[in-house]
């Protein structure tokens, strides 16, 4: 269910800026010589979001901040791909949202996980593991 939304993120352009050192057969398009800061891992934007909201509900900029530091900055969200997933994940189910405050007193929606998001987050996170570990059986052949 969940990975029909994640193959959507590349529509939304660059979703997620990674260190250009990371791991090219990760990242098509350093095979390419197009790698560049901004690109994301096909399909992890939506998954990314759903995690950070396991714990309790947040607001888009707490959303893109908490993948910052979880990432030791190695991952920034932009705004211009993280409210379209936001919304895409809402118009799914996969995501509940109400308006508050923000900690700086400034109206914020804040985006809260429901149970159809915990499902969709426990099976993508389970093929993520199989296909994460699958590509570090292959790698470990070189």
């Amino acid at each position: 269910m969940i990975s029909d939304t994640l193959r959507g993120a590349s529509r939304v352009g660059a979703a997620v800026a990674c260190r250009p050192s990371m791991n090219p057969l990760l990242f098509p398009k350093a095979l390419m010589g197009k790698m560049e800061e901004g690109d994301l891992l096909q399909g992890t934007l939506d998954m990314l979001i759903l995690k950070t909201l396991v714990r309790e509900p947040k607001h888009g900029y707490a959303i893109a901040e908490s993948i910052g530091a979880a990432s030791e900055d190695a991952l920034r969200v932009e705004e211009g791909a993280l409210y379209p997933a936001l919304h895409r994940l809402e118009l799914k189910g996969l995501l509940g949202s109400e308006w508050g405050l923000s900690d700086n007193n400034r109206r914020a929606k804040y985006y809260r996980l429901t149970p159809a998001g915990r499902k969709a987050l426990a099976a993508e996170t389970e093929r993520w593991t199989r296909m994460s570990s699958a590509i570090a059986r292959v790698m470990g052949t070189v």
